[in-house]
């Protein structure tokens, strides 16, 4: 049976749905709003309209609507637009729903400050994202600027013509009484080019143009891009999205009103597009404001209850964090558990119907990491308190001999989390990537095995970069011995199969210098230096991250390294790999390391035995 406190909460959260405002009298409950009364009637009006002198000279309705036109994006969208309504099929004017009404607050904030608007949406269904952009975009042009040109792309070249088509139909339906130009609103061809229409009078040009075709992108003279299912866009060696979104965007000036609008629905993990929201999502990570809509902020995803205490009974762990951990009520919960009945399982529920950004990327993919697990370890992480590199030589260089000690610098590569401590039990993972910036980055993780936040093992430095090999182990060595000689470990594969023998040469130096470098059986009794990964080993260091990271195991400090587990995929053939154009060199930092810990724990030295492999493997996978 439902608790009564429950049923008190639902209704207080139901009482704090603040029904959708009328637009022509004004929304009293923005911040930014002041009452104005005309004609004997009172408005809620932007601060701006109130400070702007025009509207001292203003003497009637229609002159104070045209005035408003400018400051109020809301009033002028449900006076002069004219939309399909999804669920009657009938035209309606443009009344701004919920989410709507969030993102027009966060847009009109910055074009308020005078800021460039620079925006990467992540979409869930029905609630009119792109419709929104492009009337947005429409404003902008036929209320704020002259020869102010757009461009709408999509993965393919139809999606950009519907959603042009958005606009021809506002145009068409455009009230006679407040277009201001001489020639009627349309959309007229434009110097026979069959992509490109604009408005006489404004004379505004929006061409449509589709990902596949990028040469049509290049020299368009624009200040508005519309970008959408970027998470879509073909990537291969013919079509990539980076260089269309830059071949798009770099003519586009930084300067007040000019919008670059980059939205689309999850496609997986590890896409460009992912990779943008999550650099967006970080502090200071990009130009762009990231903007996600969960499915319960939608007005129409929610159903009537007739019976609270079967609905609280049939719910299961998940719906039960709708309630405790998302704020949902218990009709939006019950539209979803309604809801997930017509999908074959939850996963495919998330994808249409996500709660979280993560959960829309992560339900379109084959993750090898759950979302939560991964979104759980983040919670550890924290920004670099020390950059710079560690040094073991009297002239700055990782050395080989000497005293290691940590450089400050704030182009160093080298991110220190905690310094080591006195008695500190460290390990140092070291994974080998190419000298080039198109290469895979070379990485070397330093993970405290007995940390002060518990037994846990807690990742205390990392350096990552591009180095040639000699560098590379020499600045291993340089940071294993800053941190008390920390058992160093280096994933071998390249350097074993270097066809001059160059990589066996260094791991032979390093065997003959470095006190504590970790040794492998090699048959026979005998041992080689460095971690060998192989189809076996592979699958053994994988399944014991995952139980690491799905036990809260370890303590990572990395949001980056956090990224790399999310586009982490298993592969149809059952093996493993990062996502294309994605990288895996942290991740496999880690899963070395902890792999090599907890094979190390009780037993010391550790040698592999094909028992011991197999005890190992069927721990970490149970």
């Amino acid at each position: 049976m439902i608790p009564h406190e429950i049923l008190i909460e639902n209704a207080r959260r139901n009482a704090a749905v603040i029904p959708d405002p009328d637009p022509v009298a004004g929304d009293p409950a923005d911040p930014d709003r002041r009452p104005f009364t005309f004609g004997g009637r009172t408005y809620m009006l932007p601060s701006s309209m109130l400070a702007d002198p025009r509207l001292l000279t203003v003497g009637n309705e229609r002159d104070l609507a045209r005035l408003r036109f400018k400051h109020d994006f809301p009033f002028w969208a449900v006076t002069c637009v004219v939309i399909n309504d999804k669920i009657t099929a009938r035209d309606i004017p443009f009344r701004l729903n919920r989410p709507q009404r969030r993102l027009v607050s966060l847009l009109e904030r910055e074009r308020r400050a005078g800021h460039p608007l620079r925006l990467i949406m992540l979409k869930a269904r029905q609630w009119g994202g792109s419709t929104l952009i492009q009337i947005y975009f429409a404003w902008i042009q036929i209320i704020h600027c002259r020869n102010w040109n757009s461009l709408i792309c999509a993965h393919v070249k139809d999606t950009a013509a519907t959603i042009r088509g958005m606009y021809t139909k506002l145009l068409t339906r455009y009230p006679e009484e407040y277009w201001e130009e001489e020639t009627r609103p349309e959309f007229r061809p434009f110097e026979r080019m069959t992509n490109t229409r604009f408005i006489p009078g404004r004379e505004c040009k929006v061409t449509v143009c589709s990902s596949e075709n990028q040469e049509s992108t290049r020299g368009q003279d624009c200040a508005l891009a519309h970008l959408s299912e970027v998470a879509f866009w073909k990537d291969s060696p013919l079509h990539n999205p980076a260089d269309l979104l830059r071949s798009v965007t770099s003519g586009i000036a930084s300067k007040p009103l000019s919008f670059i609008a980059m939205e689309s629905t999850a496609n997986g993990v590890g896409n460009f597009f992912h990779r943008e929201w999550l650099r967006a999502s970080r502090p200071g990570g990009s130009d762009k404001l990231p903007f996600f809509v969960p499915w319960h902020e939608i007005g129409m995803n929610r159903t009537e209850i007739t019976d609270p205490d079967a609905l609280w009974d049939s719910m299961d762990d998940y719906e039960r964090s709708l309630w405790s951990l998302h704020g949902c009520t218990l009709e939006a919960i019950k539209w979803y558990h309604d809801k997930r009945l017509g999908f074959p399982d939850h996963r495919s529920m998330m994808a249409e119907y996500p709660t979280t950004p993560d959960e829309a990327f992560a339900s379109t993919a084959r993750s090898v990491f759950a979302s939560t697990d991964v979104e759980a370890l983040r919670a550890g992480c924290m920004i670099a308190a020390e950059r710079g590199e560690v040094i073991a030589s009297a002239c700055g260089d990782a050395g080989l001999t000497g005293d290691a000690r940590f450089q400050p610098s704030a182009d160093g590569l080298c991110e220190m989390w905690r310094r080591p401590r006195p008695g500190g039990d460290y390990i140092a993972c070291v994974d080998i990537g190419g000298r080039t910036r198109d290469a895979d980055f070379s990485v070397i993780c330093v993970m405290d095995r007995h940390s002060d936040s518990g037994d846990a093992p807690e990742v205390v430095a990392q350096w990552r970069g591009h180095i040639d090999h000699d560098l590379l182990a020499r600045k291993a060595a340089a940071i294993g011995r800053f941190y008390n000689d920390a058992l160093l470990v280096i994933e071998s594969n390249s350097w074993e199969s270097s066809s001059e023998g160059h990589g066996r040469y260094l791991l032979d130096m390093l065997s003959a210098i470095y006190p504590n470098l970790y040794h492998r059986p090699s048959g026979q009794g005998g041992e080689a230096a460095g971690f060998h990964t192989n189809v076996r080993t592979k699958a053994a260091i994988v399944a014991n991250l995952v139980a690491y990271v799905r036990d809260r195991g370890y303590v990572e400090r990395s949001t980056a390294a956090c990224d790399e587990l999310l586009q982490y995929e298993s592969l149809p053939d059952g093996s493993y790999a990062a996502s294309r154009g994605c990288h895996d060199d942290m991740l496999m930092t880690r899963a070395i390391a902890l792999y090599i810990h907890a094979s190390t724990r009780t037993v010391a030295p550790f040698h592999f035995t094909e028992r011991t492999f197999h005890t190992l493997l069927s721990r970490c996978i149970r």
